[in-house]
């Protein structure tokens, strides 16, 4: 074989190794999904959930601990999906915290409205 097919040959071999090598990586470090999860928690917060859906922003919370472990040790695809998931478990504990409110506010409102319903009629009569 010719020196020059042969050094061609090692030399395609080397970078599709080097190719896989930095595929198989850890990747970059997920510091965007960190800010949108612990954004969302704070969201959550912000909107009662740790009175109406405490065990799922619990969960977001204790995702974002681990996933800052995975962090640590360069773990970052793994970090990256607990990220992920972090921020769903908020977004929603935030929503279902509004939601309650909103239908607690309901039912206050037709409470009121019945009480004003049965005054009028003992006024009337």
């Amino acid at each position: 074989m010719q020196p020059h097919i042969r050094f061609s040959r090692i030399l395609a071999i080397l970078g599709f190794a080097a190719t896989l090598a930095a595929c198989a990586g850890p990747g970059p470090r997920p510091d965007s999904d960190l800010q949108l999860a612990t954004g969302s928690i704070t969201q959550a917060e912000a909107a009662d959930a740790r009175q109406f859906e405490p065990v799922l922003l619990n969960q977001a919370q204790n995702k974002v601990a681990d996933a800052r472990e995975l962090i640590d040790r360069e773990e970052y695809r793994e970090a990256e999906r607990l990220l992920e998931q972090a921020a769903v478990d908020a977004q929603l504990a935030g929503a279902r915290s509004e939601t309650e409110k909103a239908r607690r506010a309901v039912e206050e409102t037709n409470a009121n409205i019945e009480n004003l319903r049965r005054q009028l009629e003992m006024d009337q009569q």
